[in-house]
C-alpha cells in the first residue's frame, strides 16, 4: 500500500507537505516553548521536514511515521542536511493505528486527518501514545467561506457544504474528546499559495521530463485547469490551521 503517485509528483520538492510555509513553524515552535530532549511522534510525517526543524530548532527528539514508500529516505536526508540524524528516525509504516511503544511528549498529525477518519479521531489515535500532561498537534481543514453554490463546492475539492466546518465548528468538534485548545497557528494566503503553486512548477517539470509516462495525460490536464481553479475556488472558500491541544 502506498500513497497515490499524483500526490508525491505534485509534492516531490516539498519539504513541508502542508500549506503552514516556512515561518509559521517557526510561530508555532516559540509559542509552545517546548523543552530540549521532548521526544515527539509524528504520524503522517511526509518528508519530515517539521520533525526535522522541531529537532534542530528546539533540540526535541523524535519518530516519524509515514505510508509512502519514498518519503523516509528524503527525511533522512533532510536529518542529514539539518545535523539531526543522532535525534530523529523515520518509518516507513501505515499511520493508522500506529502507536507509539514508549509514552511520548507531543504526538502530532499535521495534515493528515484521515488517518483517523477526521479530527476527533485522529486525536484519539494520538492520545493512545502521549504522556500525562503531553501536548496533541493537529492540522486540519476548515471553511473560511461558505462556498455559494456547487461548483465552489467541488473547486474546493469537497462533496458537500458540511465537508469542511467552520473554525468554531472545527474547534467545537476538537473540544467532544475533552480537550483544551492551547493554541492555534493558521495558514494565510500568502503560505497556501506558495504551497500550491510549488505543486504546479513540480508538475511541471516532471511533464517534460515523462511526458509518456502513465500519469501523463492526467497530470497534463489537471496542470491545465488547476490554477484557475485554485484563485476562484480554493484560495477563497478553505482554511487550514495547526491546532495544539491538551487533555483535561
Amino acid at each position: 500500500m502506498d500513497v497515490p503517485r499524483g500526490f508525491t509528483i505534485r509534492e516531490s520538492d516539498h519539504r513541508i507537505h502542508n500549506p503552514l510555509g516556512d515561518a509559521k513553524p517557526a510561530v508555532l515552535g516559540r509559542a509552545l516553548r517546548p523543552r530540549p530532549g521532548r521526544h515527539v511522534l509524528d504520524l503522517a510525517c511526509g518528508s519530515g521536514g517539521l520533525l526535522c526543524t522541531r529537532a534542530r530548532d528546539h533540540g526535541l527528539t523524535g519518530t516519524g511515521v509515514d505510508l509512502c514508500a519514498t518519503f523516509p529516505a528524503s527525511a533522512r536526508a533532510r536529518a542529514t542536511e539539518l545535523g539531526v540524524t543522532d535525534r530523529v528516525g523515520f518509518v516507513h509504516r501505515d499511520a493508522a493505528g500506529h502507536g507509539a511503544d514508549e509514552p511520548v511528549d507531543v504526538a502530532a498529525c499535521v495534515g493528515a486527518t484521515w488517518i483517523g477518519d477526521g479530527g476527533p479521531g485522529t486525536v484519539e489515535l494520538l492520545r493512545r501514545s502521549l504522556r500525562p500532561g503531553g501536548l496533541l498537534l493537529v492540522g486540519h481543514p476548515f471553511r473560511r467561506r461558505t462556498p455559494p453554490d456547487r461548483a465552489a463546492v467541488e473547486g474546493s475539492h469537497a462533496t458537500s457544504r458540511d465537508d469542511y466546518p467552520s473554525l468554531p465548528g472545527l474547534l467545537a468538534r476538537v473540544d467532544e474528546p475533552g480537550c483544551d485548545v492551547v493554541e492555534v497557528v493558521p495558514a494565510d494566503r500568502d503560505t497556501r499559495d506558495r504551497y500550491v503553486a510549488a505543486q504546479w512548477l513540480s508538475t511541471r517539470r516532471w511533464l517534460e521530463r515523462n511526458p509518456d509516462d502513465e500519469p501523463a495525460p492526467v497530470l497534463r490536464a489537471e496542470l491545465t485547469t488547476a490554477p484557475v481553479r485554485y484563485a476562484r475556488y480554493e484560495r477563497e472558500y478553505p482554511g487550514w490551521g495547526v491546532f495544539a491541544l491538551m487533555d483535561r
